[in-house]
């Protein structure tokens, strides 16, 4: 590069052949090193956004009138469950289930932490699906689709957890 060009935005000079100063231009994108992702942090942050989107869409739900209303009084709208100490109990549990995840994903055995990953996340996927049966709100189904698509990425990731090579 000669000395009235401009260097591309975001390149640096780094000692080598090139250049009348003895040095090249290299993107700084090249200079940082690109780290695979642990399989046991990858579910661990999948649950972890799972949950986030999940939450918010429910959080958003309370600027619905309908959903206003219902909590006022004491039913669920669209399928008319009473919000009792059994529904607060079995929905706290539903919430807890993805929680545990996040710790199972980081600390129980490899093989536990597989099975459970995939079973967990197939039928959370499952459940997701069969709420936004006759859903309208679009904030609820663009929420759901990517919860889908995390829990999709949850199967995968542990489905495809890499084997160990024996050394024989």
């Amino acid at each position: 590069m000669g000395e009235n060009q401009a260097k591309p935005q975001g390149a640096r000079s780094h000692p080598g052949p090139r250049g009348a100063s003895g040095t090249q231009d290299v993107p700084d994108t090249a200079r940082f090193r690109d780290e695979k992702v642990n399989v046991r942090t990858a579910l661990g942050g999948l649950w972890i956004s799972m949950l986030f989107v999940f939450a918010y869409v429910d959080i958003f739900g309370f600027w619905r009138a309908d959903v206003i209303r219902g909590a006022l009084a004491g039913e669920v709208p669209g399928v008319g469950f009473a919000i009792d100490q059994t529904f607060l109990t079995l929905t706290t549990i539903y919430i807890v289930i993805p929680s545990l995840m996040i710790t199972v994903s980081l600390l129980a055995p490899v093989r536990a932490t597989r099975v459970a990953n995939i079973v967990v996340g197939l039928l959370y996927l499952v459940s997701v699906v069969v709420s936004i049966i006759g859903e309208t709100w679009v904030y609820f189904v663009i929420g759901s689709i990517v919860e889908l698509v995390l829990l999709a990425g949850i199967v995968k990731v542990a489905w495809s957890w890499p084997r160990r090579v024996d050394a024989s």
